[in-house]
């Protein structure tokens, strides 16, 4: 079995869903690629995309019709200008031509070309997408993608697409051979995964990596404190991180990241205002998400409020939190993701919300584990606690929408994190009962058993309970 990089599964990202948007996103880039080693680009004629399953279900609320027009016309999620978006995708719709690759002009009609298949699924994955590719001289190209949770792209074989696949010095493929591994080489997590990471990059471009990954998390929360108004997609949801963040700074302006850190830092410290602190941290990203903003996949967007709030409570309340930590709890949360992806699910479409916040959550635990000094069965420990307490979750998304209740479980996650990793560092391992893997291949069974219509559709739980009254797109 090959390796994950930590940093495949903790990545810079676009809103608001990674199965939803960046999947589909990436798998018109890889089609586009594909029909380059069969003809020119300039000899496509005609483009149709077919999206079956989740995707179609949800499509509209989670921006998947977007993203595929952006992907064919060759734009990148990690560099794009987000706030040109709607622009660029009008533009498509009015003018019913696109330019494929940015180079390329043909017709294009999005009522008739880009097809929601709302009743039909491909039989691998919940989220396929289907393109077809017709050229000048006739000859038609199709391939089918899957999108299989945050923003991996899979074929038809089951052949998950993913940058510079390795086998490590030290594979860690369940959580058993990580405690192994640590125990033979008398070393801690993160150090553990530094030595493997070495496989893709060096040691220096590591730790730039992570912090990169930081300064992305820290922009993100601050652009989400700052903004206010209603959220996009018609559920009329107000932003409410900017509002707790004026109560929490008593109406202190702070007019850069840094400036706001240390204003947060300086702030009352009872429980209450820290735990306010938390989910105000967690609200700020995932109201970033909603609105197609760039934010930090991890795992998933759904859930990529957890890591970053967990993370910027040790950084302002933690005493000694500093740069080497932030690596480390990066490092450590990246490859507890990497287990839960190769032993069951980070996709909502196939397991629930459990696969997207449950695994944030003991991802985040694992991450502050670590930087409290807990020792490799304590990490694990406390990751398996964070999930023990999500099995079952669904993804009921009203709308179809990332919003309710997505955001505010990504608050309920991070809070869920730190308590079971102050569980964790309270308890001596050899007394657990149960094992991360076991908890592991629970959520997996779990997410077999639970009824499509719990899994990231709109057609169950809070999704047909609630009434709303939503546009087509």
């Amino acid at each position: 079995m090959e390796s994950i990089s930590a940093f495949e599964i903790i990545k810079v990202g676009i809103g608001p869903s990674s199965s939803h948007t960046m999947g589909p996103w990436k798998a018109a880039e890889l089609f586009l690629n594909e029909a380059k080693q069969l003809q020119p680009i300039s000899n496509i004629s005609q483009i149709i995309v077919r999206l079956y399953g989740s995707l179609a279900k949800t499509g509209h609320g989670h921006g998947t019709d977007v993203a595929v027009l952006m992907g064919l016309v060759g734009e990148d999620y990690t560099q794009i200008n987000t706030d040109t978006i709607p622009e660029k995708v009008e533009a498509i719709k009015s003018i019913k031509t696109i330019l494929l690759g940015g180079i390329h002009s043909i017709a294009f009609d999005y009522n008739k070309d880009l097809i929601f298949e709302y009743n039909k699924s491909l039989p691998f994955h919940a989220n396929g997408i289907e393109f077809i590719a017709v050229f000048e001289n006739g000859q038609l190209m199709s391939r089918k993608y899957y999108s299989v949770g945050g923003g991996f792209v899979a074929t038809e074989n089951d052949n998950t697409i993913t940058q510079n696949a390795v086998v490590t010095p030290y594979p860690c493929h369940h959580a058993i051979t990580i405690a192994e591994n640590c125990a033979k080489l008398n070393l801690r997590v993160a150090d553990l995964v530094m030595v493997n990471e070495q496989a893709w990059r060096t040691e220096e471009e590591i730790k730039q990596q992570a912090l990169y990954i930081w300064n992305e998390i820290k922009d993100c929360i601050f652009r989400g404190v700052n903004k206010t108004g209603i959220l996009p997609g018609g559920l009329n949801v107000k932003r409410r991180a900017s509002e707790m963040n004026e109560k929490l700074l008593a109406g202190r302006h702070c007019g850069t990241v840094n400036e706001w850190i240390r204003a947060v830092k300086a702030s009352d410290k009872s429980f209450t205002s820290i735990n306010k602190w938390i989910s105000c941290f967690a609200l700020a990203v995932n109201e970033e998400n909603a609105s197609f903003g760039r934010i930090i996949t991890a795992p998933t967007n759904g859930a990529s409020g957890v890591i970053p709030a967990v993370l910027m409570y040790a950084w302002c309340f933690v005493d000694g939190f500093d740069e080497e930590k932030v690596v480390r709890f990066i490092l450590t949360a990246g490859e507890i993701g990497t287990i839960f992806k190769k032993n069951a699910t980070i996709s909502a479409a196939m397991g629930g919300c459990q696969a997207e916040i449950g695994v944030s959550s003991a991802m985040a635990a694992a991450g502050l584990t670590e930087c409290l000094g807990g020792s490799p069965e304590q990490v694990l420990m406390a990751a398996e606690i964070a999930m023990e307490h999500h099995l079952g979750l669904t993804c009921d998304p009203i709308g179809g929408l990332v919003q309710i209740p997505c955001i505010e479980r990504n608050s309920m996650g991070a809070i869920k994190a730190i308590t079971a990793s102050n569980i964790a560092i309270e308890s001596d391992p050899k007394s657990a009962k149960v094992s991360l893997d076991a908890v592991i291949k629970s959520m997996w069974d779990t997410a077999r058993d639970m009824n499509d219509k719990y899994k990231e559709t709109a057609e169950g739980g809070l999704a047909i309970n609630i009434p709303v009254n939503l546009p087509e797109c």
